[in-house]
């Protein structure tokens, strides 16, 4: 038993090193890329390897990034207890599971398709790039969105295999995901805006404070309902999607409404909880949407 419980505590640190509960920011926004690509629900096969590449994808990079930021984690109070700072896990242990998550990323995007096959590498170089950025620019929450926004875009290629003039459609749907996703890292950056000038980091919190880089999240935010809006009306999409942009304007507010720049107390709300359901609520308007005008 003792041996089980030890494997199973060994999984868990590993679950948590890469948050593989966070899946649901970027997979909704892959599968929303699919849907729209197959105008409904995507052949079975195409659909394993998407999901697959995805997790894939981001294990990798979450990984990549904790091993990069392994001694800054030791430093900051918030992060110390983390897996790698606190020995639960081991530095090699780690870069085994990049490594295995990236060849396993790189396997399921030759799966799918030549194109899919070829743009693995720079996809990868993206997602792994943006962890050295905080070092030389406070731009580093736009390459986090980027990361991010490339999901809607490679499931889309995924299912069509060819750049075709439709691709505006996930074109708008990344541009949501980057901006969005940029939105919510300024607020979670915020906590860490003191650490960060001492520690020479950059970020927008630590350059331009902290009530500056909250009002530049809701901006952010309102280009996000904007590009959903253009993706909603180029894709021709009815009331039911409509309806769920709808509902992630209204989060989307009371994201900005529990977080000030006074009181962060509230952060992990706006940002854990809050996002998780503008993702899955997205997916959910658009796959019915789909599914009735079908």
């Amino acid at each position: 038993m003792s041996r089980i419980g030890a494997a199973v505590g060994e999984l868990e640190s590993y679950a948590s090193l890469v948050r593989f509960s966070h899946s649901i920011f970027a997979l909704p926004f892959a599968l929303q890329g699919a849907w729209l690509a197959a105008r409904g629900t995507p052949p079975l096969a195409t659909l394993g390897w998407i999901v697959l590449a995805c997790v894939a994808a981001r294990t990798a990079a979450m990984g990549f990034n904790r091993i990069v930021d392994r001694d800054i984690d030791a430093r900051n109070p918030r992060t110390r207890s983390r897996e790698l700072p606190a020995g639960k896990l081991t530095g090699k242990s780690v870069v085994l599971l990049v490594i295995a998550s990236s060849g396993v990323f790189v396997t399921a995007a030759a799966q799918l398709n030549p194109l899919c096959a070829k743009l693995a590498p720079l996809v990868l170089f993206v997602l792994l790039s943006y962890s050295w950025t905080k070092r030389f620019t406070w731009l580093c929450h736009a390459v986090l969105g980027l990361s991010l926004a490339l999901a809607p875009l490679g499931a889309w290629l995924a299912v069509r295999g060819v750049i075709d003039r439709q691709a505006w459609v996930p074109t708008w749907i990344a541009a949501a995901v980057l901006t969005w996703v940029a939105g919510f890292d300024l607020i979670y950056a915020c906590q860490d805006a003191d650490f960060d000038r001492k520690a020479r980091l950059h970020s927008i919190p630590a350059r331009f404070g902290v009530a500056r880089a909250l009002q530049c999240s809701r901006g952010l935010h309102v280009l996000t309902v904007g590009f959903l809006v253009l993706a909603w009306w180029q894709a021709e999409l009815g009331w039911i999607y409509a309806a769920s942009i709808g509902l992630t304007a209204l989060l989307l507010v009371l994201e900005h409404r529990v977080v000030r720049a006074d009181d962060l107390s509230r952060v992990n709300l706006a940002f854990f909880t809050l996002n998780g359901w503008i993702g899955v609520g997205l997916f959910a308007g658009l796959a019915l949407d789909l599914g009735f005008s079908g």
